[in-house]
């Protein structure tokens, strides 16, 4: 019985990296490269005219203006909405590309040198290590994103956008939100940065339990390399 668990740990231990990597994949591709639009109805009562305006809007919201009608005429001007949230972005998709390098890294050394890693328990450590930092990294960066793209959906609301216009602020223009940003990718980008956390964090007792501070961890090698073991019925082989 102890010979099944301890290999079923030695192929869990060889499934994560892929799993990491995989993960690390769908969140940075979900968060990078996004842009959204708003589109904002404004009823002149002067003019009788009812006007729609779109404009894209991305993560540097300082950087987005629009012209807005005035209801005077063809007067406009020119507003920029409040706001910059690429800093957070920008921290969760970096700890997702060095994530995805290092179980990239990680899966090769598992699957070519293995004997090289067990040598001194230097590999076991240093897995361990990256870990627990990876481990740590991804919740903070998962939870300042979310906090950055909950900000963002507040500045790029309909209501709060129509609050900046002068022609909305006039009791007799009446000013409505046709469509506003569509936020799936950016959420489920969210979702993946904490199933990430949820993931590292779950590995760190699996490599925890390879490193010499584990009670029996390098003498669990050496019991079952070139050995063969049974699995009730089944028979195992390890081969270093």
């Amino acid at each position: 019985f102890n010979g099944c668990i301890s290999i079923l740990e030695e192929m869990t231990r060889h499934l994560s990296p892929e799993v990491l990597l995989l993960f690390s994949i769908f969140a940075f591709a979900t968060c990078g490269g996004y842009s959204g639009q708003l589109w904002v109805s404004v009823d002149c009562q002067l003019d009788k005219a009812s006007k729609k305006y779109i404009f894209t809007t991305n993560l540097s919201l300082h950087q987005v203006s629009f012209e807005a009608p005035l209801c005077e005429g063809r007067r406009r001007e020119r507003l920029f909405l409040i706001g910059d949230y690429t800093s957070s972005a920008e921290f969760f998709v970096t700890i997702a590309v060095f994530a995805f390098l290092y179980s990239f890294m990680a899966t090769i050394v598992y699957i070519f040198f293995q004997k090289k890693y067990r040598e001194n328990n230097r590999g076991p450590l240093i897995d361990f290590i990256g870990t627990v930092v990876f481990s740590f990294m991804w919740l903070v960066s998962s939870s300042a994103w979310a906090k950055a793209l909950s900000d963002i959906k507040v500045a790029t609301d309909p209501d709060e956008v129509q609050e900046l216009m002068s022609a909305c602020k006039v009791m007799t223009n009446k000013c409505g939100s046709v469509q506003g940003p569509r936020w799936s990718g950016l959420n489920t980008s969210v979702v993946f940065g904490f199933l990430n956390f949820v993931l590292w964090a779950g590995n760190i007792w699996f490599v925890f339990k390879e490193t010499g501070w584990h009670k029996g961890g390098p003498a669990r090698y050496t019991f079952l390399t070139g050995r063969l073991f049974r699995c009730g019925r089944k028979m195992w082989y390890t081969v270093v």
